[in-house]
């Protein structure tokens, strides 16, 4: 997997137009990296690599979750932080046409249409964080204030411990 200039994905775009400051990462790989994999692309720490989730909870409602690649989303933690009985992740197949990202490339921000955003409290003593930026082989950096900047964020505890 070489690093390699590309074209900006909407993600990028919209960060641009929000002016706010971000780093760009592209990569070219066959299929999805792991988050592991993604953090020892970039030479980052895997804990400041998150990974972003998205639920159904029991009412219908959708969620998305933002939690490091280190860990997993703890789905009892992520229903109380929601207000709901329960959540579950959907499948991937329904991925696309609810937020127009695929597994392996969806990011909070640009989705087709908002929905409830967490984030793990460990993005708080973070500088910055690392996500998909929209696709498989791209990413941003920033910190996580400033991703408050593009999409309203709720911080909980959602990580298993």
């Amino acid at each position: 997997m070489n690093m390699q200039k590309e074209e900006k994905t909407n993600v990028m775009r919209l960060l641009d137009a929000k002016k706010i400051a971000h780093e760009s990462y592209f990569f070219d790989c066959s299929s999805a990296p792991t988050g592991e994999e993604v953090a020892a692309i970039l030479n980052k720490d895997a804990r400041q690599v998150f990974k972003t989730l998205v639920t159904a909870g029991k009412s219908g409602a959708h969620y998305v979750f933002m939690v490091p690649v280190t860990g997993e989303l703890d789905l009892k933690k992520a229903a109380r932080a929601a207000g709901e009985k329960s959540v579950e992740m959907i499948k991937s197949k329904d991925l696309l046409p609810l937020t127009g990202y695929v597994h392996g490339g969806c990011s909070p921000i640009g989705m087709k249409k908002y929905f409830p955003t967490f984030i793990d409290l460990s993005a708080k003593s973070l500088k910055s964080i690392v996500f998909s930026a929209g696709r498989i082989g791209r990413q941003v950096e920033l910190a996580p204030a400033d991703l408050e900047k593009a999409v309203r964020i709720t911080y909980a505890d959602l990580a298993l411990n």
